[in-house]
């Protein structure tokens, strides 16, 4: 049995997919796995795969089936003792793996490990720190209220916690990775390793997201959450629901800005000031910035892309 196994689920991901290899193969820790599940990808993403000499890389084909249920079939192939995923066009620093065993190995009780999130853009260049929280233990409560852990390429969780809880929910079109974190929050405990260790790769150009799906697959994992556990989570569920609602706002804000984006970013501000009423005396600030950038993409013509940019989220 190999120490850690490292699934990388890809779906026509040929621009990025070395560079992410790479960053895998590269870890100090070197009994490791790496579990390729290509997701029906079209493109030459299985020819440059095909140039990687390295005998920890293990490559599977499979039809086209999403990212969760590639995570879950990377599950069932994996060897390790430990599992982690990235997702192809993220980077892990050097010390990802190691720190997280030894952060693991610790902390009593800790069937999980997290590092540090920074965000680059397209080309790789640092865009913004995470938000490289240091809290560990049980952090159930703190999950519910939001997903600190940004993305599905952080955590190194032991094996037969991932199993036990049956893995990635296959019926999410969205959140799968704050439903995996959740359950595993209710039963585990978390170990953090205070670096930044994970780059999260976040497109600049982006034209359009689906923020309707993001939003109803997130109320959906809160309801299954309040309804698991409601006697600690009920008393968190409007400040859980302002958190997620001001999060989908800066989504929602993110360049190109539109008329679709603004009105959007409009009926989300609205809602998350209806689930926490505080907020308008709490955060003026920071609802005033967003309420601008909101009107701002419901009036710039796209013609002015530089005034467009002026506004965009740091």
């Amino acid at each position: 049995m190999v120490r850690a196994s490292v699934v990388l689920p890809v779906f026509n991901g040929a621009e990025t997919i070395q560079e992410t290899v790479a960053s895998v193969l590269s870890q100090t820790c070197e009994d490791l796995e790496l579990i390729i599940i290509n997701d029906g990808s079209t493109d030459n993403t299985l020819t440059i795969l095909a140039k990687i000499r390295d005998a920890r890389l293990k490559i599977f084909s499979f039809p086209n089936a999403g990212l969760s249920a590639s995570r879950n079939r990377g599950l069932k192939l994996a060897q390790g003792e430990y599992i982690s995923f990235i997702d192809a066009d993220d980077l892990w620093a050097p010390p990802k793996l190691q720190s997280q065993l030894e952060a693991i190995a610790a902390s009593e009780g800790a069937a999980v490990a997290y590092s540090w999130t920074d965000f680059i853009d397209e080309s790789g260049q640092f865009l913004h720190a995470g938000i490289h929280s240091k809290v560990s233990g049980d952090l159930y409560e703190r999950l519910f209220l939001s997903n600190f852990l940004e993305s599905g390429s952080n955590v190194l969780i032991r094996r037969d916690a991932l199993v036990e809880i049956g893995g990635f929910d296959e019926t999410l079109k969205a959140a799968e990775d704050w439903d995996c974190f959740l359950k595993l929050a209710r039963q585990h405990r978390f170990a953090v390793v205070p670096e930044a260790h994970v780059f999260y790769r976040q497109p600049t150009t982006s034209m359009s997201t689906n923020f309707i799906r993001q939003e109803q697959e997130c109320l959906r994992v809160m309801e299954r959450a309040l309804q698991q556990s409601p006697e600690r989570l009920e008393p968190l569920r409007s400040l859980s629901l302002s958190k997620l609602y001001l999060y989908l706002v800066t989504k929602a804000l993110q360049p190109p800005l539109n008329r679709v984006k603004g009105w959007t970013a409009i009926r989300f501000l609205a809602t998350a000031t209806s689930a926490n009423p505080a907020l308008l005396t709490q955060r003026q600030k920071l609802l005033a910035i967003l309420g601008v950038k909101a009107i701002v993409g419901l009036t710039v013509p796209t013609a002015f892309p530089w005034l467009q940019r002026r506004f965009s989220l740091k």
